[in-house]
């Protein structure tokens, strides 16, 4: 019988407390290879913070963690990152702003935030301009990072997360910010991530039901700090769910594969 898969990511037990209050509180969470999950849940519930612990950036005050069949604690965090690929809005932030855009995507090579220290091959620099075209943005490989719009910006970092290939890739409120028009170029274009093989596993968190893409099939639900419900999105992002997890009557419709939520009454 063949042995069965390694899960991409498997969180057993896991809390996260500061200052005494459990911001995660016993959070067990598995993703299987060619998953792509959707983190939903209210303010403070602990979504951001998964995602940290995921990416093996925070380390969980209790329980274990093994990302891409590697216990995390009994080896080198810093090779299971040159496999994950992490952004999130706040990510923007850390770049020059007279640094192009293919320079932004292309240092993601040697996990470094600028060109200049270290030598690219043009393989590299055609991946890069590669990216730039399947996230819709290669016309703006040589305009530089602070000239462009945030949507624009936004779409640039994803290229960027994907430049290493990486088994896993995790997005925090990628769409943050973003006008209807860039949210909906965005989540199109994440559609289309969804579709490919790789990366292998894809998270994604957002604050709002209508940025989750077609192809995203699993959901996990957090509401203080604890997981609410888990499993198929259709099952999870449903009225009786979200309704107890936020406390509030909500309903919840979708068309075209597509979700919005408002309140009932």
């Amino acid at each position: 019988m063949p042995a069965t898969p390694e899960p991409v990511l498997d969180l057993r037990g896991v809390s996260v407390i500061r200052s005494g209050t459990p911001i995660v509180d016993g959070v067990d969470w598995r993703v299987e290879a060619g998953e792509r999950w959707v983190v939903v849940g209210p303010n403070g519930a602990g979504k951001s913070t998964i995602l940290s612990v995921a990416s093996t950036r925070l380390w969980p005050s209790r329980g274990s963690v093994a990302v891409l069949g590697e216990e995390v604690g009994r080896t080198d965090a810093r090779l299971l990152r040159r496999r994950i690929g992490d952004a999130g809005a706040a990510l923007a932030e850390r770049f020059h702003p007279d640094l192009t855009a293919a320079d932004v995507v292309v240092s993601a090579a040697t996990a470094a935030l600028a060109p200049w220290w270290d030598t690219y091959t043009d393989a590299d620099r055609d991946r890069a301009r590669e990216l730039l075209h399947l996230l819709g943005v290669a016309p703006l490989a040589e305009r530089t990072f602070g000239t462009l719009s945030t949507g624009e910006r936004q779409r640039v970092l994803l290229a960027r997360t994907l430049m290493p290939d990486p088994d896993l890739l995790l997005l925090d409120e990628p769409a943050a910010g973003l006008d209807l028009g860039a949210r909906e170029d965005l989540v199109e274009r994440l559609e289309g991530l969804a579709a490919r093989p790789r990366p292998t596993a894809i998270v994604l968190v957002t604050h709002h039901l209508e940025e989750v893409p077609r192809g995203f099939d699993r959901a996990l639900l957090l509401a203080r700090g604890r997981v609410a419900a888990f499993g198929g999105t259709e099952d999870v992002l449903d009225d009786g769910p979200l309704s107890a997890a936020y406390g509030l009557p909500l309903r919840v419709t979708r068309r075209d594969g597509r979700y919005t939520a408002r309140r009932r009454g």
